[in-house]
């Protein structure tokens, strides 16, 4: 198929500010995908049925070539909005006329029931495209404003919505409804197991594939141990396909990812100058954050994930570390032992800073169970080899932050964000698991054996030197100016006719 309409555009836009990866963009392809089993028409309907009314989301009008509009989202967003227009500014005129819904939530709010979710794929890969595969001369132009949309300087008012609200209720069985009827989020039982050889290996099951890893089709036990399953803090769901773009996901929704806003206005900023040079670092893994991931009620921190993992990495149980045999017979050869937690308490520094999103009750519990200290600054992370960053409520805003510093970034993640496809486990991060088996012996080794010491260092310069020169804010702009134009074709009623021709 063709590339989009004013691809030219974008191609040199990319070209002008350097980008490392022109080709790879196949979350686009993957997120846009159901939608060319809808009717142009019907896309922007519901677009303009979602900003019409208060959905939490914030609605952006282009026409002829400029932002002529945007709105929604409340006072508390401004910022928001603000760095949504700087971002689109040096590319929007080459972007058709349409309406977009960004969403304000840190939780994504599209799923599709999966036998849904196959009809408009079929469609799609049996009637639309390849339409537009046979096209041998496409149009290089967007087809006239269509009648449907107004003339960009308002937002028509919508007096019910397809959006249900289950903030602070458990959401597992919704979210698990885009999943294929065999797979183990759907067992009947719901006694399922997770399939863990799809993303994990040895006994500490290390993570190879975090694709697998965050897909939540495989993994059942989520529904006990990540916050957002259990009870997230705002949930505003609705099971139609509707164009919402948002900055993170769960591998069950359908939203369509983009670079986040939050990134991009460097709400997490790095400063360099107050960073420390890998030598003059402690050899410990640092974390510090609050009780996000879920609404606590009933005891329902002990199911949600950052809990679990301040927990663990606390605990006073045993752990599973590998030893090295000094024996001539055996000499380099590896072996699992069980020994106390405690043994490696100094190479861990991982504690909560602030309890929130609970009842009294759960706050209470909370603070009594953990070793809850005094809010650190951020950039006391830079005095650490080893930073781990953990999903909140969704995406966590440090990510980038950690990634350019002179540390090793370790990442515990399900959702999901538009850059996975450029980031790559084991070399610019290391990857955890939930289960956390691995969470000890990973450290131990990085930290304490001398060639892990020296891994270490080389995925720490590895991951700053790719973050600095792949996820910068014209990466990101690059990236939302091809999903833009990809989504412009989507929504073009002459979709089949027209992209890019030298």
């Amino acid at each position: 198929m063709p590339p989009p309409p004013r691809f030219d555009a974008w191609f040199n836009f990319a070209q002008k500010r350097g980008v490392k990866l022109i080709d790879e963009y196949d979350t686009i392809y993957h997120s846009l995908l159901p939608f060319w089993g809808l009717e142009p028409q019907l896309i922007r309907t519901r677009a303009k049925e979602v900003i019409g009314f208060d959905n939490g989301v914030i609605a952006v009008l282009i026409r002829s070539g400029k932002v002529s509009k945007i709105a929604g989202g409340g006072e508390g967003i401004m910022w928001k909005r603000e760095a949504l227009k700087n971002m689109l500014e040096r590319f929007v005129k080459y972007l058709p006329d349409m309406d977009l819904a960004f969403n304000i939530h840190d939780e994504p709010r599209v799923v599709v029931p999966y036998d849904d979710l196959q009809r408009l794929v079929l469609r799609a890969v049996d009637n639309a495209l390849p339409k537009a595969f046979a096209n041998a001369s496409p149009r290089n132009s967007w087809s006239p404003r269509p009648k449907d949309l107004n003339k960009g300087d308002r937002v028509d008012e919508v007096r019910i919505t397809r959006f249900n609200r289950f903030a602070h209720q458990p959401t597992w069985t919704i979210s698990r409804m885009s999943c294929p009827v065999d797979s183990p989020a759907r067992s009947l039982d719901e006694t399922a197991a997770d399939n863990i050889t799809a993303y994990s290996y040895s006994q500490l099951g290390f993570i190879y594939n975090t694709t697998a890893f965050s897909d939540v089709c495989l993994t059942p036990s989520l529904r006990h141990t990540f916050g957002f399953f259990d009870r997230p803090n705002a949930f505003d769901v609705t099971h139609d396909l509707f164009p919402i773009f948002s900055q993170s996901k769960v591998s069950s929704f359908q939203d369509i990812l983009y670079p986040s806003p939050w990134y991009w206005a460097q709400k997490v900023p790095y400063d360099a100058t107050m960073d420390y040079e890998w030598d003059n670092k402690q050899e410990q893994m640092y974390w510090r954050g609050s009780t996000t991931g879920g609404f606590s009620r009933a005891g329902g921190w002990r199911r949600q994930h950052r809990q679990l993992f301040v927990k663990r990495i606390n605990g006073w149980d045993t752990a599973k570390v590998y030893e090295r045999s000094t024996t001539a017979a055996e000499d380099n050869a590896w072996t699992l032992k069980d020994v106390a937690r405690r043994k490696f308490k100094h190479i861990f520094n991982v504690k909560f800073s602030h309890i929130g999103q609970c009842d009294p009750e759960d706050c209470k519990a909370q603070a009594e169970f953990f070793d809850v200290v005094q809010s650190a600054a951020q950039q006391d992370a830079w005095q650490y080899k080893h930073l781990v960053d953990i999903d909140g409520n969704a995406f966590s805003g440090r990510y980038y932050a950690f990634l350019q510093s002179n540390s090793l970034v370790y990442k515990l993640a399900v959702f999901r964000e538009w850059h996975d496809e450029w980031l790559r486990a084991w070399v610019h991060y290391i990857p955890l698991s939930l289960h956390g088996d691995e969470h000890v012996e990973t450290v131990r080794y990085l930290a304490t054996e001398k060639e892990g010491q020296a891994i270490a260092r080389t995925l720490a310069a590895q991951g700053q030197e790719w973050a600095q020169s792949a996820l910068r804010n014209d990466d990101l702009e690059v990236y939302f100016f091809r999903l833009l134009l990809e989504y412009g074709r989507i929504v073009d009623d002459n979709r089949e006719s027209i992209g890019f021709s030298p």
